[in-house]
């Protein structure tokens, strides 16, 4: 198996997303290397930054479930580190 490290950008514009958002990251929270949250308050939104260390697929998984919520956008970079892990 292999890892990949990438960043996920994430842009709340609906509040009440935000709990389904912390919910899907709780789930991965064993390859998130870190978290920064702001909360923009005079635009009435939440950014935030994850960085990831993750097999292409889960990070792929996870940027797709937080972009299909409702009031919520999510993109994805890349890196070209990728990491062999033994079974």
């Amino acid at each position: 198996m292999e890892t990949r490290v990438a960043v996920i950008g994430i842009i709340i514009e609906k509040p009440e997303a935000v709990d389904a958002v912390n919910a899907i990251l709780h789930e991965n929270a064993s390859y998130i290397l870190g978290r920064m949250g702001i909360p923009y308050r005079e635009k009435g939104i939440n950014i935030i930054s994850i960085a990831i260390d993750a097999p292409q697929d889960v990070i792929s998984q996870l940027s797709g479930k937080i972009g299909r919520i409702k009031g919520v956008s999510a993109k994805t970079a890349y890196s070209g580190v990728i990491t062999k892990i033994e079974p």
